[in-house]
C-alpha cells in the first residue's frame, strides 16, 4: 500500500509519501515563516491563502521525489484538525479531490494522532506506551493503547507549553520564527536560578499543565529590569523560564510513568516513554526526560527534530495504520477547529 499525506493545520504546507513495504519515500514541507514575519506570529487568514497557494506544488513535489504517479496510490490522508480551520478546510478539500478522482480511500486523520505515531517512523515503539504530547497548542499526558484508542492522563488547562515559549521569545525580542528554538539557544548562556520563577501545579496531585501564570511572572521580571534588557538579561530569563517549564513537566510524567505503571502492572511488555510535538525539539527537556525514564525502568524515545514539527510523514503514517484496520472516512467529513486525541 502506498499513501499521500497531506498537512495543513496551522504555517506549515506539507505533504509525504509512504509505502507499507518500503517506508517513506519522501516528506516534503514548506514553511509560511516569511509570511507571517512582519506580524511576529502566526495570522490565520494569510496562513490560509498561503496554503491555497502552495498545496498542489507540494504535492507534486512529493509524489516526484517518491517516483510515484497518482494512479500510483492506495490511499489519501489528510490532516482534518484540530488546528487553524482554513488551513485544515484546504489540506482536507484537497485530499479528498484527490481521493475522489481516484476513487480510492480517503483518510481523515486527527493532527495529534500523527503527533503521537510520529515516533514509529523511526523506532518500533510497541503498544501500549505513554506520551507527553507538547506544542505550540497542545500539552498532554496519554496512554497510548492502539490506533485510535487514547486514554487522557493530563493536560493543559490554559496555555501550552510551546506558545509560552513563544510568547518568552516575543516579549524579549528575540525574532521570528522558532521561538522555542530562540529561548532554547538564548538559555545556554544564562543562569537558570537567576529568577525564582513558579512552578504551577506542581504541588497539585494530578497530571494536568499550566502556563499562562509563568508567562505572566516572566512579564512581570522583565518590567522589573532597567530597559533596555541586556543580552545576559535575555539569557538568564530564558534560561529560569526554560528550567521552570522543564521541572514541571517532570513532575508530572513522573506521576504519569507511576500512574501507567499501575495500569499496565501485569504486563510483560517493556515500558516506554514517548515525547513528541513541536517542543520535544527542545534538547533540555528530552535529556530531563530521557534521564527521567531510565531511572524509572522506562524506555525512552523521541522522534527525530524534523519529525517534531508539522510534516506530511506523521499523516501518511496514521493514515497507512488506519487503512490497514480498515478506518477510511467519508468525503462528506467534516474538518473540525476542535479534536480531542481523546475522542
Amino acid at each position: 500500500m502506498r499513501i499521500l499525506g497531506i498537512e495543513s493545520s496551522c504555517d506549515e504546507t506539507a505533504a509525504a509519501v509512504l509505502d507499507s513495504e518500503k517506508g517513506l519515500l519522501s516528506s516534503v514541507v514548506w514553511t509560511q515563516a516569511a509570511e507571517h514575519r512582519p506580524f511576529g506570529g502566526v495570522v490565520p487568514e494569510i496562513a490560509a491563502r498561503a496554503h491555497l497557494e502552495k498545496i498542489d506544488i507540494i504535492i507534486k513535489d512529493a509524489l516526484a521525489k517518491a517516483d510515484t504517479k497518482f494512479s500510483d496510490l492506495s490511499a489519501v490522508a489528510a490532516a482534518c484538525g484540530p488546528g487553524l480551520i482554513g488551513g485544515v478546510i484546504i489540506g482536507a478539500m484537497t485530499g479528498k479531490a484527490i481521493a475522489s478522482v481516484l476513487d480510492i480511500p480517503f483518510i481523515a486523520v486527527n493532527h495529534l494522532e500523527g503527533h503521537a505515531l510520529a515516533a514509529k517512523l523511526e523506532t518500533s515503539v510497541p503498544f501500549p506506551y505513554l506520551l507527553l504530547l507538547t506544542s505550540g497548542g497542545h500539552c498532554q499526558l496519554l496512554e497510548v493503547l492502539g490506533i485510535g484508542r487514547y486514554k487522557l492522563l493530563g493536560k493543559t488547562i490554559d496555555d501550552a507549553a510551546g506558545e509560552a515559549f513563544d510568547k518568552v521569545a516575543k516579549m524579549l525580542d528575540l525574532g521570528y520564527p522558532g521561538g522555542g528554538a530562540l529561548v532554547e539557544k538564548a538559555a545556554l548562556s544564562g543562569d537558570s536560578r537567576h529568577f525564582n520563577f513558579p512552578r504551577p501545579l506542581a504541588k497539585e496531585k494530578n497530571m494536568d499543565f499550566s502556563f499562562s501564570g509563568l508567562k505572566t511572572a516572566v512579564l512581570h521580571a522583565i518590567k522589573s529590569l532597567p530597559a533596555p534588557l541586556t543580552a545576559q538579561d535575555k539569557s538568564d530569563i530564558c534560561a529560569s523560564f526554560q528550567a521552570a517549564v522543564i521541572d514541571v513537566m517532570s513532575i508530572k510524567v513522573a506521576r504519569a510513568i507511576d500512574r501507567f505503571s499501575a495500569d499496565f502492572s501485569d504486563s510483560d511488555k517493556s515500558k516506554t516513554l514517548v515525547v513528541a510535538g513541536g517542543v520535544a525539539a527542545n534538547k533540555s527537556l528530552r535529556q530531563a526526560l530521557q534521564e527521567l525514564a531510565e531511572q524509572r525502568g522506562f524506555s525512552f524515545v523521541a522522534p527525530s527534530l524534523k519529525l517534531c514539527t508539522d510534516n506530511g510523514a506523521m499523516i501518511a503514517l496514521a493514515g497507512l495504520e488506519r487503512l490497514k484496520l480498515g478506518l477510511t472516512d467519508s468525503l462528506a467529513f467534516r474538518p473540525r477547529p476542535r479534536w480531542p486525541l481523546y475522542e
